[in-house]
């Protein structure tokens, strides 16, 4: 195979203008003064993740950090005192409310578990910042509709962190490749997952800890008995929280191949799966599932397992996507185009990992640092789009579409299987009533659904 160099590809022309074509170089803010005010709601894993690479690309100042665990917000914020430039500890908040309220800063991530992200999104969103917000967007299809409708009635840039699309072996696969027309026809893709990432275990009932508050995480959802720290991964694993699998792992891949091939909603969508392994846990969460988004020509067909072995090694987490002149395979970690013509050259894509111009990545606890210049070039399009008043590589359509369309996956799941076709103009599944109705999750008491004509 022809191996490609990323970090001299980088250093050459042609990167540079492959990044800026996909907005992800530069941002002026030539009138500006004085540091952003940057706030994060969830200071666990990704949410300080994403804050320390925002650091990185930008000048900031963080003002705020906000999570019900005291002991979490205080050890992430003497972590945030040695990462920016000014040394201060931001103000700690238990309620995200109270941060917005008092710090009123300018641009806000959210790290929150799923269930969470809908209604601090458009609080962050009306309090007047731009918002940067993990996948899935939401836990229902509706709430993801209300996000959309507040992030352009507040005129507010919303990036979704989809960062496929920042990724830039995949940038230069998609240009490559796709673009260059090296499959011909394409009509038929495949998305997969099969880390064993449902923890399935079965820790006791126990009292509440005195430094979490646990009613104020559980916000909106179901209130479960508490058996331990759920935001240490645990709550991945039930479907009160998140949509499992489908809408952690395949709303990347998804959106990846929907960008590559410029592909909007799906015309239908059917899926079938459960538990079907793995019962002797508490997870609730499907261990085996299936799913065909179907578009004019093209399926798209997901399939994740977390257990047994990976359908191809090399890519336990990855797209595969085929046309009738070859087939380009990519994951977070790498790219391979395989042509059918055996006189062709095959083209591999190596991940570019930035060591050296980062070095304090290898000394951060639990990052990706295979996503931690993807997630750098995210944070710079976000930032471009605001100062250029455009919208980020990853808008909040775009995230809404990949997350619901898992959404609508598990409902199909559950539903026994039944295929279902979306309409966004009425936000109804046409001619299924019992399907509509669980476009909107119900909410614990104390807490209103947002809706897209009253946010």
């Amino acid at each position: 195979m022809n191996h490609l160099n990323r970090r001299d590809f980088l250093k050459g022309s042609s990167a540079l203008a492959t990044l800026a074509s996909f907005g992800l170089l530069g941002m002026d803010f030539k009138d500006r003064e004085g540091p952003l005010q940057v706030a994060l709601i969830g200071a666990g894993w990704y949410g300080k993740s994403d804050l320390f690479r925002l650091i990185q690309v930008a000048d900031v100042e963080v003002v705020g950090l906000a999570d019900p665990d005291k002991n979490m917000l205080k050890a992430a914020g003497d972590m945030v005192a040695t990462r920016q430039k000014s040394g201060k500890i931001p103000a700690l908040y238990e309620d995200y409310k109270e941060l917005l309220a008092k710090e009123k800063p300018e641009f806000v991530l959210i790290g929150s578990p799923d269930h969470w992200h809908a209604l601090q999104c458009i609080d962050a969103l009306k309090a007047g910042a731009h918002v940067y917000v993990q996948k899935p967007i939401s836990v229902d299809v509706i709430e993801g509709e209300a996000m959309v409708a507040a992030a352009r009635k507040y005129g507010k840039k919303v990036q979704v962190g989809t960062q496929r699309k920042s990724t830039p072996h995949l940038i230069d696969a998609k240009k490559q490749v796709i673009d260059a027309g090296l499959l011909g026809k394409i009509s038929h893709a495949e998305v997969c997952c099969y880390f064993h990432m449902r923890a399935n275990g079965n820790p006791p009932v126990e009292p509440v800890p005195d430094f979490f508050n646990y009613e104020l995480w559980t916000g909106p959802a179901p209130l479960r008995p508490y058996d331990g720290l759920p935001h240490k991964r645990w709550w991945r694993t039930f479907i009160e929280y998140g949509n499992g699998i489908t809408g952690d792992m395949c709303v990347h891949m998804l959106d990846t191949v929907r960008w590559m091939l410029k592909l909007g909603w799906p015309t239908q969508i059917t899926s079938t799966g459960g538990i079907y392994v793995q019962k002797e846990g508490k997870s609730n969460i499907s261990d085996t599932q299936s799913a065909i988004f179907e578009y004019p020509e093209l399926n798209v067909v997901w399939q994740h397992r977390t257990w047994g072995t990976p359908d191809d090694p090399e890519y336990p987490w990855a797209f595969k996507i085929f046309g009738e002149k070859g087939t380009l395979v990519g994951s977070t970690m790498k790219a391979d185009f395989i042509p059918l013509n055996k006189d062709e050259k095959p083209i591999h894509f190596d991940c570019l990992f930035e060591r050296e111009k980062y070095p304090e990545d290898l000394n951060e606890p639990d990052i990706e640092l295979n996503a931690a210049p993807a997630t750098r070039y995210h944070m710079r399009n976000w930032l471009e789009a605001i100062d250029k008043d455009t919208l980020p590589v990853a808008d909040i359509e775009e995230g809404h579409i990949s997350t619901a369309a898992c959404i609508l996956a598990n409902i199909s799941m559950d539903l026994g299987g039944r295929t279902l076709k979306y309409d966004p103009k009425t936000m109804t599944v046409i001619g299924d009533k019992e399907a509509t109705e669980r476009l909107r999750r119900p909410y614990r008491k104390g807490y209103t659904h947002p809706e897209p004509d009253k946010v």
